[in-house]
């Protein structure tokens, strides 16, 4: 497995994990959780990319913003795939 790969898979868990997290607040947040993912993801891409890390898949800061967005956002779907399997 690339590094590149893993990254990527990481920035997901973690969004996924953050979403988690304000779905088990008090207060009814699950209208954020996507946007919550979206810029948690984004701002992780980007950290991934100012650290260099080897195989990162992305050359630019824009670049590194997007693929980790589409990363945050992918632990949305992720979520919402296995609750619309397990309600069949």
């Amino acid at each position: 497995m690339e590094l590149g790969i893993a990254t990527v898979a990481s920035v997901t868990v973690i969004c996924y994990l953050l979403g988690l997290i304000v779905k088990a607040l008090p207060w009814d947040g699950n209208r954020y959780i996507p946007i919550l993912c979206g810029l948690a993801g984004g701002a992780l891409g980007v950290a991934a990319f100012c650290l260099g890390l080897p195989d990162f898949p992305a050359s630019d800061p824009l670049t590194a913003a997007a693929v980790g967005i589409a990363s945050g956002l992918a632990a949305t779907g992720a979520d919402q795939l296995f609750k619309q399997l397990s309600n069949k």
